[in-house]
Order: structure tokens, then C-alpha cells, then sequence
């Protein structure tokens, strides 16, 4: 029995860290992501744009498959800006799922990255779940160096969408996908299932692993621009 006991010990810890290893690597990934979304000589994200946003999500290696049914899942981070409006909360964990139909065949692993524009947009994003297009407004972002189209829709937009794919598809889209807390992240990385809306609206300070993430985040839209 304590042969049995060590074993199943060795396991759960075995299991431990190889979950916070993803979410390390997740991490990493996520700066990763936004450094060269945020530097591409003809398609980063207008800095501009970065500094009205009132929260990023960012999901690298989105995952999406397709045979007729195609369907999109992957695992992220969100951050919003401090209550003073300068600086960038510690992440809080998102799972981003969802489902289209049509003429598809292949698969991809596309890095998606979100900004939230406004306060509303923000009360929605840190709810338990909600549905990209139906419970917030969502539309394509622009690219380049500077915001040079200044059109109603970037404008009334609650997300502003952003995607990079790798593989048989040029890109997603995300109406209809669903945007959901993972609480067992934010366990793993703060120690208890905060919610999101906790880890923002408190200023928890972020894991050691985030820290990079926030350092990139301050650097590129350290103040919030009017």
C-alpha cells in the first residue's frame, strides 16, 4: 500500500509540473506573439491602436481542424490596464472555443491576439464566458505602422480581432467563438482560483513567469493613449 501511495504521489507530481510547464511555455509563447505583432515591418498592429485598448487577449497556437465541420480551440492570456490607466494588470487565463460550418479540409495553428476597446468591451470580457460578435461587437483590425483608417467600424468596435496563421488557411475568423476563464490556470499561477475580473480589478501582482509578458506590454503601450 505505500508502494502503491509513492506511485500515485509520483504522478501527481509528475502531472503538476508538466501542467505549470504549459502554462510557462504558453507564457513565453504569448510574448513571443505580441513582440511580433507588435514589430512586423508590414503588418504589426498600429501602436496607436495598443494604446486606446482597454485589454489584450492573446492566444498563441490557437489550434483549428476541419473536414466540413471546422472547429477552433486554444488556451491564452488577458490583461487590462491598471485602474490608473498606466501599466498592465498580472494575465488572467482564457480558453477560446468555437465552431463554424463549411467547405473546409486540413488543419492549422493560427496565433490569435484580441484588443478590447473600450469599457464595455472590457465588462464583457471578464465575465465567466461570452461569445465573440454576439455579446460584444467585433471586427477585423487594421494593420501598419499608424492608425490611417479611421472608419466607424474600427472606431465603434468593442474587439478589434487579429490572427496569424501557420499552416493550410490564411486566416480565422472568430464570430461566434467563445471566450471562457480558466480557473485552474489562475490557480497554478496565483495559488487560488481567482477569477479574472479578481485578478484585474485587485492588481494582483503577476507570476514571476508573466513578468516578461507585462515588461512587453508596458514597453509597447505603457500609457494609455486619448
Amino acid at each position: 500500500m505505500t508502494s502503491f501511495r509513492i506511485i500515485v504521489s509520483m504522478l501527481a507530481a509528475s502531472a503538476l509540473a508538466a501542467a505549470e510547464a504549459g502554462y510557462f511555455k504558453r507564457l513565453s509563447a504569448a510574448e513571443q506573439t505580441l513582440n511580433e505583432a507588435m514589430t512586423m515591418s508590414d503588418g504589426a498592429i498600429p501602436g496607436d491602436l495598443l494604446n486606446r485598448a482597454e485589454c489584450v487577449v492573446i492566444v498563441p497556437g490557437m489550434k483549428k481542424g476541419a473536414f466540413i465541420f471546422g472547429g477552433k480551440y486554444g488556451r491564452g492570456f488577458l490583461s487590462c490596464r491598471k485602474t490608473s490607466g498606466v501599466g498592465w494588470t498580472g494575465p488572467g487565463a482564457v480558453r477560446l472555443e468555437g465552431f463554424n460550418f463549411g467547405l473546409q479540409a486540413g488543419g492549422q495553428e493560427t496565433d490569435v491576439l484580441l484588443l478590447i476597446m473600450n469599457e464595455r468591451g472590457m465588462n464583457r470580457l471578464l465575465t465567466s464566458r461570452f461569445t465573440v460578435g454576439a455579446d460584444a461587437s467585433a471586427a477585423a483590425g487594421p494593420v501598419g505602422r499608424t492608425l490611417s483608417a479611421q472608419t466607424d467600424a474600427f472606431m465603434s468596435a468593442e474587439i478589434l480581432t487579429y490572427s496569424r496563421a501557420r499552416g493550410a488557411f490564411a486566416g480565422v475568423s472568430l464570430e461566434g467563438a467563445t471566450l471562457r476563464q480558466d480557473l485552474e490556470v489562475n490557480r497554478r499561477m496565483y495559488g487560488k482560483s481567482y477569477s479574472n475580473r479578481d485578478i484585474v480589478s485587485k492588481n494582483l501582482d503577476p507570476p514571476d513567469a508573466a513578468q516578461p509578458l507585462i515588461a512587453l506590454l508596458n514597453k509597447y503601450s505603457g500609457r494609455k493613449g486619448k
